[in-house]
C-alpha cells in the first residue's frame, strides 16, 4: 500500500519466500540473491521492510544481517514491529530487535498489544530530516513563529496529511496509568497464557502446533494423522486433496468455535497449511479463560467428528 501511494508499480514490489528452516524469518541470503537479481536487471532497490512479529504467525526477521545486506546498496531499512515491538519493553524479549541500530525507521502499533485503543502507531526515525526534507511544505498560511524558530516539532512535515488527531494523549494515559512494571506484567502474563495453551495443544494427540510460537499467539490445527480416515468418509465425493481436506476441516472447526460465542479465534495460511490462531492480549484475560477456550476447541472438534460418522 505504501508503495502504491508513492507511485511504485506493484510489479516492482518483492515478496521474498521464507522457509521453515529459518522459522519463517527472512533469510539474508535470499535477500541478497533477490537484490542482485534486480540490480542485474537494471532496477534500483530502495526499501526493505523487516518484521518483528508478522501478522499471520508472528515470525521474526533477524535484523542485523538484513541491515548489513541492505546497507551495501544504500537501501532504507524499516522495521515493522507493529505487534511484537511492545514485548521488547521486557528485557527477555529484547534480543528480537538486536541490530535495530542499523535500521532507518521503526514502527510499533500501540493499539495492537500495548493496551491502547485504535488507532495509535508510534514511529521512530534515525534522522528526522529525511522525513522533513521529503514532506515539508510551508505556504504563507501555515507559517508561525514557533515552527520557524524550531521551538516545536511540526508534525505536518513528518506525514502525508497536514493535520493530525491527538493520538498520543491516550498512549500517555496508558503509560501513566499502568507504568512500566504493570505493562511488563501484562505482556508476560499473555505470553505465559499462550505457553499454557501451547502445552494443552501438545497434550492432545488430535492437535498440533504448526508454526513456532514467539510471543502470545499460538498457531495450531487438527492433526492430519488424527482425523484423515474420518475425513475420507466426510469428503468421499470431493475432489479435494488430502491437504485441502484437512484445511477445510480446520476451517469448519474455526467457524464452529466462533459461532459459539464462547471463544473467538482467527486463522492463518502459510505454505498451504491452514492454521487456527489463538491469541492472548486483553488486560482482563486470565488463565481460566484459556482453559475455557481450550475446552470449547475440544468440544467443537468432537461435535464435528461425530457429525462425520457414516
Amino acid at each position: 500500500k505504501a508503495a502504491q501511494i508513492v507511485g511504485i508499480d506493484v510489479k516492482n514490489f518483492r515478496a521474498i519466500k521464507t522457509t521453515k528452516s529459518s522459522s519463517y524469518g527472512l533469510s539474508p541470503d535470499s535477500l541478497m540473491a533477490k537484490i542482485n537479481s534486480d540490480v542485474e536487471a537494471g532496477l534500483i532497490p530502495l526499501f526493505l521492510c523487516a518484521t518483528i512479529g508478522t501478522t499471520a504467525i508472528t515470525a521474526v526477521d533477524t535484523l542485523k544481517p538484513l541491515c548489513d545486506v541492505a546497507k551495501q546498496f544504500g537501501i532504507w531499512v524499516h522495521v515493522d514491529a507493529a505487534y511484537a515491538g511492545s514485548a521488547c519493553i521486557c528485557p527477555e524479549f529484547r534480543h528480537f530487535i538486536d541490530g535495530v541500530e542499523g535500521a532507518d525507521s521503526f514502527s510499533l502499533n500501540a493499539h495492537k498489544w500495548f493496551f491502547t485503543t485504535l488507532d495509535c502507531c508510534c514511529l521512530w526515525v534515525k534522522d528526522p530530516s529525511d522525513l522533513v526534507n521529503s514532506l515539508s511544505t510551508n505556504p504563507e498560511y501555515l507559517k508561525n513563529k514557533a515552527t520557524e524558530s524550531k521551538q516545536v516539532v511540526d508534525y505536518k512535515d513528518w506525514q502525508i496529511t497536514l493535520s493530525r488527531r491527538f493520538r498520543s494523549l491516550k498512549l500517555w494515559f496508558v503509560l501513566r496509568n499502568y507504568g512500566v512494571a504493570n505493562l511488563r506484567h501484562f505482556l508476560r502474563s499473555h505470553v505465559n497464557m499462550a505457553k499454557l495453551f501451547e502445552r494443552l495443544v501438545g497434550s492432545d494427540k488430535r492437535f498440533e502446533v504448526v508454526f513456532p510460537r514467539h510471543f502470545a499467539v499460538v498457531c495450531f490445527r487438527v492433526s492430519p494423522s488424527a482425523v484423515m480416515d474420518k475425513l475420507k468418509t466426510k469428503y468421499e465425493n470431493s475432489l479435494l486433496s488430502e491437504e485441502e481436506r484437512i484445511n477445510e476441516f480446520n476451517r469448519e472447526l474455526l467457524e464452529s468455535i466462533n459461532a459459539s460465542g464462547k471463544a473467538y479465534m482467527t486463522h492463518a495460511v502459510l505454505g498451504g497449511i491452514y492454521a487456527i490462531r489463538f491469541a492472548a492480549g486483553a488486560t482482563l484475560t486470565e488463565e481460566r479463560h484459556v482453559m475455557v477456550a481450550w475446552t470449547v476447541v475440544q468440544e467443537h472438534l468432537e461435535a464435528l467428528l461425530s457429525a462425520s460418522k457414516p
